[in-house]
């Protein structure tokens, strides 16, 4: 292993966040609902979560002090508008005041539009079920563009609408907790449509202001999917099935405009591009010797027991490529490491597969910046560099942030960091 690399020129590191997660104070959710349901695996709440909303002056600052350059962070719609039709001017002035702190420290902003997280009173109508909502989206996608449009360049419309799809209406594990494979089928199919609207909204209303450097796509969770026995047509048809249904099939939608299997273009959508870069969220693999999933059996795992698989980023990196060349940026990959034994080890193995790779890889955004509340594992999950106490809220930098911020003064790595970071971490195997 070459343990001494430098990225390539206007190669970028930073982190991302989520509002949800990390924000914090009373807000009308489908997630706090769902915490107050009983849902979440250790009781964290939602309400408090890192204190961000109030502590984010701290937190900005610190993302400065650690020579981080882009930030991907997202806007909470239920604090936007915490009732149907009413925008709270507040909320507007904070966000806006956020966003000018960021780009005060020479930080370039990534908006997130929708991660995961809905105001009850959209939850209630049935949300993205149903079709005749949409347009309460795409009405909220005009607010954040009219609001912070003057200040943002670049956008997520939507992160990784196959998991919210698949968790909230298929699995029962997020909210609304259905498990109907038609259903979530369904609001793919849905946030597909929504995606392409967004995409074509925000491009339309900055143009008209004179802005030309909009940059607009979606956060896509790609894994790496193979058979348990390549040489078994079951499992090699379970791997291809899986795979179409979970991640390729609204890969080629929201890229391209076409609605292929399970996927029906009720909207008669032009085929055209839709994205102007590839957003990859990239964190494992799946292993298909039938319907259901498995991990590969003796390999690194983290400690929600997800398969470390480095290579994988460079896999799921050129699939998407090929569907629709644009410049990559990785908009999530990072790893759950409670006590932060393997962190610097992962990021130097997957940095290093980006380094070395051909594919126009342009940004790297790290998740997370802070340890956070992480969905149904609430804040036992810890996939941050910078530890969060809590009890106290005190943030401090863990090793693996010291190594990150090495990588980007260094635009690379040394043989110096190496040794001092990663040489003697391992994973667990399993």
């Amino acid at each position: 292993m070459n343990d001494s690399f430098k990225f390539k020129d206007n190669f970028l590191l930073g982190v991302a966040t989520a509002s949800t997660q990390i924000e914090g104070g009373e807000v009308d959710s489908n997630w706090v609902d769902w915490y107050k349901q009983g849902k979440i695996k250790d009781s964290s709440d939602p309400r408090i979560a890192d204190e961000h909303y109030e502590r984010y002056k701290i937190d900005t600052k610190l993302m400065s002090d650690m020579h981080i350059k882009i930030y991907r962070f997202g806007l909470e719609w239920a604090r936007i508008q915490p009732q149907e039709g009413v925008t709270d001017e507040d909320v507007i002035k904070h966000y806006r005041d956020e966003i000018e702190l960021v780009k005060s420290y020479g930080i370039k902003p990534l908006l997130t539009i929708h991660h995961f997280s809905n105001p009850m009173w959209f939850e209630n109508k049935g949300a993205f079920l149903k079709e005749e909502n949409l347009h309460y989206y795409l009405e909220y996608v005009k607010i954040v563009v009219k609001e912070f449009g003057d200040l943002v360049s670049e956008y997520i419309t939507i992160n990784e609408p196959n998991i919210y799809a698949y968790n909230s209406y298929f699995f029962k594990w997020w909210p609304p907790g259905h498990n109907k494979l038609g259903e979530a089928i369904k609001v793919l199919n849905n946030l597909c449509y929504c995606h392409i609207k967004a995409y074509e909204l925000i491009h339309s209303m900055r143009k008209e202001k004179g802005y030309t450097d909009t940059m607009v796509s979606f956060a896509n969770h790609v894994r790496v999917f193979d058979p348990i026995n390549k040489k078994n047509p079951w499992h090699r048809f379970c791997k291809k099935y899986n795979e179409l249904c979970f991640q390729k099939a609204a890969s080629i939608a929201m890229n391209l405009g076409k609605f292929k299997f399970p996927l029906k273009n009720k909207w008669k959508i032009k085929p055209s591009e839709y994205s102007d870069f590839i957003g990859i969220n990239y964190y494992s693999r799946s292993m298909f010797g039938g319907i259901g999933d498995s991990f590969k059996e003796n390999s690194p795992r983290n400690d929600l027991d997800w398969e470390i698989y480095p290579e994988g980023i460079i896999r799921v990196s050129k699939d998407l490529y090929d569907i629709l060349p644009r410049p990559i940026w990785i908009t999530e990959n990072g790893t759950c490491d409670t006590d932060d034994q393997f962190r610097s080890r992962y990021l130097f193995e997957h940095l290093q597969k980006i380094a070395e790779s051909d594919l126009p890889f342009e940004r790297y955004y790290h998740w997370c910046f802070l340890d956070n509340f992480e969905w149904i594992e609430g804040t036992s999950a810890r996939f941050g560099i910078v530890h969060v106490d809590y009890e106290t809220q005190i943030r401090t930098i863990k090793e693996s942030g010291k190594f990150f911020t090495k990588m980007i003064d260094n635009n690379g790595f040394t043989v110096d960091m190496y040794n001092r970071y990663v040489k003697d971490q391992t994973y667990r195997i399993k």
